[in-house]
C-alpha cells in the first residue's frame, strides 16, 4: 500500500518595490525579472522541490506591494521561521516576506479574497522631488479635491467599468463593485485609497487620471459619470503613472483568514 505524502499549505504576506519588476507575472518568453518568478526560486530553493505560488492580485510593472497575499502547497516539512528567514535569505532587496501563517485548508490567496484595497499617491507640489519620483505620481498644479471627491462618488456600489479598463484586460465580466474611494492630503502629498471586491486591469490608474482630469478643472464632476455611463475608455482621462500605486490590503472571510504572525516574534529562538 502506498502512503500519501503530507501535504502542507503556507500563505506569506509579502513586500515589493515594483519599480524593477515588469509586473506580477512570470513571463518565459522572453524572460523577464518578476515578482512571482523571485518567490518561486527563492520558495523552491528552501522547499528543495518546485513550488506555485497564487497571489491575491497581480500588479503590473512599477506598482508596488505592501500587503500582498500569496499561498502555497509543498510536501517540505518546515518550521514558520525556518520558511521565514530562508525565503527572505533568497530574495533580493526590492522584495521581502513580511509574516507567515499555516493556511487553512480551504484557503486560497485569489479566490478566496472579498476585496481589495489600493492606494495611489500624488506628489502635490509645484517643484520636483528626486526622492519621490518613483514612489508616487508627481503633479504641479492645482487640485480640487472637492471635486474629485464629488466625482468618485458616481463610481461607488455596483457597475460595469469597462471605460475604466485597459486593452489587455482578460476579465470574463466587467461588472465590479466599488466600496469606497477616499482622499487624504498630508505633508505634501495627496493619497486616494479604493476598496472593491476585484479591479480590472489599470482600472485604479484609469479612475485616478479622470477624477484628475476633474481636479484639474478640465472637466465637471459629472464627466465620471459621462465616462462611466460611456462603457467607452477612450472617453475617460490618462492611465495613471504606475509608480504612484500600491497593493495596501486584501480582505478574506474570517473562518480562513490567515493569522499572519508578528514577524518580529519568529525570530526568537
Amino acid at each position: 500500500m502506498t502512503i500519501a505524502t503530507p501535504r502542507y499549505k503556507y500563505a506569506l504576506l509579502v513586500e515589493y518595490d515594483g519599480r524593477d519588476f515588469k509586473g506580477w507575472q512570470k513571463q518565459l518568453n522572453p524572460p523577464v525579472r518578476s515578482v512571482e518568478a523571485v518567490l518561486e526560486r527563492a520558495i523552491s530553493f528552501i522547499a528543495n522541490e518546485e513550488i506555485k505560488i497564487i497571489c491575491a492580485g497581480r500588479t503590473d510593472a512599477g506598482v508596488h506591494g505592501l500587503n500582498q497575499v500569496i499561498h502555497f502547497e509543498t510536501s517540505a516539512k518546515r518550521s514558520e521561521r525556518a520558511w521565514l528567514l530562508g525565503v527572505n535569505s533568497n530574495l533580493p532587496d526590492d522584495c521581502a516576506v513580511k509574516g507567515i501563517a499555516t493556511a487553512h485548508a480551504d484557503f486560497h490567496a485569489r479566490f478566496s479574497a472579498i476585496s481589495r484595497t489600493y492606494r495611489y499617491r500624488i506628489y502635490h507640489h509645484p517643484l520636483r522631488s528626486p526622492l519621490a519620483r518613483f514612489y508616487s505620481h508627481w503633479c504641479y498644479h492645482p487640485l480640487d479635491l472637492e471635486a474629485m471627491n464629488i466625482g468618485s462618488h458616481y463610481l461607488i456600489g455596483e457597475h460595469d467599468f469597462s471605460a475604466f479598463r485597459s486593452t489587455d484586460c482578460q476579465a470574463h465580466t466587467t461588472i465590479r463593485t466599488i466600496e469606497y474611494i477616499q482622499f487624504c492630503k498630508k505633508d505634501g502629498y495627496i493619497e486616494m485609497e479604493i476598496k472593491a471586491n476585484a479591479f480590472l486591469h489599470n482600472m485604479v490608474r484609469n479612475i485616478v487620471g479622470t477624477l484628475l482630469e476633474v481636479g484639474l478643472g478640465k472637466e465637471s464632476p459629472e464627466y465620471v459619470k459621462h465616462v462611466l455611463e460611456s462603457l467607452d475608455r477612450t472617453e475617460g482621462g490618462i492611465t495613471a503613472p504606475p509608480q504612484g500605486l500600491y497593493l495596501y490590503d486584501v480582505e478574506y472571510p474570517e473562518a480562513i483568514k490567515p493569522q499572519f504572525k508578528d514577524y518580529q516574534n519568529c525570530f526568537r529562538i
